[in-house]
């Protein structure tokens, strides 16, 4: 399939995007996400309740990003009227992990395979994360801060120096939605 250079998107019913210079904004009733679009031979504009995405110039990188920024359009749209949730699991076989919420920007791993010092993930942007038992419930409206906070949250618990196979210990994604 060819790539595209003009693609228009279509505003819903109850979100309005507003463009300020190369800074889209789009307002829904779950909240509002900006996003900067700056790319050479690439221009994003509004018209009729639509955000269309247009390249002046016609290589394959140019083609390739008009595609991508089509993409961010539709998952700030996808955010802002449903937003975005992944799920995480709490496994554990050898020392129960305790997870907790401190604060609005980390999440405590203590007890990891037995470790004295708790590690720590960085919850980015306004995600929320909330834990009740061995699920972890990671939820907002931005798609990339929601899936940058579960990936730090899977990173925390990697298991250095023991074989994988049998310490398998760990906090993992189980939904996308």
């Amino acid at each position: 399939m060819a790539a595209e250079t003009h693609i228009e998107i279509n505003v819903p019913q109850g979100v309005t995007a507003t463009l300020s210079g190369a800074t889209l904004t789009v307002k829904g009733q779950k909240g509002q996400v900006s996003r900067d679009f700056r790319f050479p031979g690439i221009k994003v504009s509004l018209a009729d309740g639509k955000v269309i995405v247009d390249a002046t110039r016609f290589d394959r990188q140019t083609k390739a990003t008009v595609g991508t920024f089509a993409s961010h359009v539709r998952n700030m749209i996808t955010g802002v009227t449903e937003g975005y949730e992944y799920t995480m699991k709490v496994v554990y076989s050898h020392f129960p992990i305790q997870l907790k919420v401190e604060g609005k920007d980390r999440v405590s791993i203590g007890n990891f395979l037995g470790e004295r010092k708790p590690r720590y993930a960085t919850i980015v942007g306004d995600t929320r994360v909330s834990v009740a038992g061995d699920r972890v419930t990671i939820t907002g409206i931005n798609k990339e801060h929601v899936g940058q906070t579960a990936a730090n949250i899977e990173q925390a618990c990697k298991i250095k120096n023991r074989d994988p196979r049998v310490f398998q210990d760990g906090v993992y994604i189980t939904k996308k939605a």
